[in-house]
């Protein structure tokens, strides 16, 4: 008899194996609810676990005991809330399923020292999401998957060392000037102000003990382009800005073109590359104009900083490994930028939830006297277009 085509035997194998998860883990109700840059992702990813030399996939043939104990696959009916996967991994079953074709062997590859699992890549992947989007401790999901806390962790944390390392490149800001065209072309259409290549926002995420602080770069559809955190998160928003490579490369004339500009807050500075808004603009005028473009502007990173705090496990990160902790949050921001890909937008924030309401922590004073007269100018020169822009946003 002729084996099935490959493919198709892939295909039956992960789908059976999806089916056989959600029955045994899920039967009712649902889950309850340093620096670290782009190119520092990698670095703090090899924290996370211990290297060890890629192990041989199990081939032997489980036990008659085994085989006796393991229910029937064939009686698994599918699950009937089709929202169950965006529900406790946040994201859709589709979505879920692509990871699963994406990161197999790399999360199969590696086990604890001395104490093989023996669980498919279904079944750590679902873990480790219970983990990152249900924000669920690891004795809850020791209990749930019927595994060691260890173990629960070492899933935990591998699938954030497989993304680090082997996905970084998704939170990698656009290496020339004509790869940040369809940036700005985004944020054109967005808002109508051309060069825009990048919108900054900042969020602080509680750890144990102490916080991290963070900033992103974010496009017009809230993908992020460039993300850093630093530990301890006591520092100001424009110190973590001035940390960044991202900050150097400006600054030095490396990230972007002529009249290519980011856009920031009250609490950044002006420079010729970070635009920020008028203080005290007067009534009607164009500097209040351009100050309304702007918030429509980073509209998009807020969106993206909601998004992240969808992620439950950053509201409240317990790891008693900084590093290990700081590399969750950088997962959480790969995944994000990975919903955005696949059209899923099961833990995006909804935009329209966003206040267009500008900081109220106006620093401008030391700003307005030392900005180079470049920045003022293209400022002015962009404050001159938001006025034509008047009555055409919301």
């Amino acid at each position: 008899m002729e084996s099935p085509p490959l493919p198709a035997l892939v295909s039956s194998i992960v789908s059976q194996s999806i089916l056989l998860l959600l029955l045994l883990l899920f039967p009712s109700n649902p889950i309850p609810p340093l620096l670290l840059s782009s190119s520092h992702i990698a670095a703090a990813a090899a924290t996370l676990l211990p290297s060890r030399r890629k192990r041989r996939r199990h081939t032997e043939e489980p036990s008659p005991d085994e085989q006796d104990s393991s229910p029937s696959i064939s009686s698994i009916p599918p699950h009937p809330n089709p929202d169950h996967f965006s529900i406790h991994f946040g994201m859709k079953s589709s979505t879920f399923e692509w990871l699963v074709g994406l990161l197999d062997p790399l999360i199969d590859s590696r086990d604890p020292p001395g104490s093989p699992l023996r669980l498919p890549t279904t079944t750590r992947l679902a873990l480790a999401l219970s983990r990152l989007f249900g924000g669920a401790h690891y004795a809850d999901l020791a209990a749930r998957f019927a595994v060691s806390q260890p173990a629960a962790r070492f899933c935990a944390r591998h699938l954030c060392r497989v993304l680090c390392t082997n996905y970084r490149f998704w939170l990698t800001f656009p290496s020339t000037p004509e790869l940040l065209l369809p940036v700005a072309a985004g944020f054109s259409d967005l808002a109508g102000l051309p060069g825009c290549c990048g919108a900054v926002a900042s969020v602080r995420f509680h750890l144990r003990p102490g916080a991290a602080a963070a900033f992103l770069v974010a496009d017009a559809s809230s993908k992020i382009l460039s993300f850093t955190a630093v530990f301890p998160g006591d520092r100001s928003e424009l110190e973590v800005l001035k940390l960044s490579s991202l900050f150097r490369e400006a600054k030095e004339g490396r990230l972007l073109g002529q009249d290519q500009y980011l856009v920031g807050d009250e609490r950044h500075r002006l420079s010729p590359w970070l635009m920020v808004p008028f203080a005290d603009p007067v009534a009607g005028s164009g500097e209040e104009d351009f100050n309304v473009v702007l918030c429509r502007i980073r509209r998009p990173a807020r969106r993206a900083i909601s998004s992240l705090l969808n992620w439950r496990v950053l509201n409240d990160l317990r790891e008693e490994n900084t590093k290990a902790a700081m590399g969750f949050i950088a997962t959480c921001a790969i995944l994000h930028n990975v919903l955005l890909m696949r059209e899923d937008d099961s833990a995006l924030a909804d935009i329209a939830e966003e206040s267009l309401m500008s900081h109220a922590d106006h620093r401008h004073g030391e700003e307005e006297h030392s900005a180079e007269k470049k920045a003022i100018l293209l400022r002015n020169t962009l404050a001159l277009r938001a006025r034509g822009l008047r009555g055409s946003y919301n």
